[in-house]
């Protein structure tokens, strides 16, 4: 059976070097080697270079790891000195986790590494993902977030595309 994908906004994405998958917006089509007219139109194909939402990563690295990542370093301690009311006692709650929770985190730290690219993207809450599926045969766009060597290959192809539209 086949199903068309008449207008999609989610999909299902893999992190590949953290073996977990969730189920994401995609917020914008940036690259397709075929043709740029199916970026123009939005247009979801088999490995189209897509932006999807962070945040679901985002959440479970926060789980998974005790760590909260695309977030400034310094720029949290001072908003919460300023503000100290009920956001401080909201952080205080947060911070309290059993002794074998805070364990387990620290045993999970010690082998966590993240790509400096990655966690860029973090940053701006938009992860470079690609399309593996074929939208229009099944009716779903769903995908793998793109790192390392792929990662550096659609950035650059980016950062030119972004350098001849300012051009001309």
């Amino acid at each position: 059976l086949k199903w068309r994908a008449l207008r999609l906004d989610t999909g299902n994405y893999s992190w590949g070097s953290e073996a977990v998958t969730r189920k994401t917006r995609i917020l914008d089509v940036v690259y397709n080697a075929s043709n740029n007219e199916l970026v123009r139109t939005q247009t979801l194909v088999k490995s189209a270079i897509v932006q999807v939402d962070a945040a679901p990563f985002k959440q479970w690295y926060l789980t998974h790891y005790g760590v909260d990542i695309g977030r400034k370093k310094k720029a949290p301690a001072a908003k919460k000195d300023a503000a100290e009311g009920q956001e401080g006692e909201a952080a205080t709650e947060e911070e309290k986790k059993s002794n074998h929770v805070v364990r387990k985190l620290e045993k999970r730290q010690q082998t966590r590494t993240l790509d400096a690219h990655i966690e860029e993207q973090f940053g701006s809450g938009r992860l470079l993902a690609c399309i593996s599926s074929r939208p229009g045969q099944c009716g779903r766009a769903d995908g793998y977030i793109l790192e390392g060597k792929e990662l550096e290959f659609y950035m650059k192809k980016l950062q030119r595309k972004k350098g001849k539209g300012a051009a001309a």
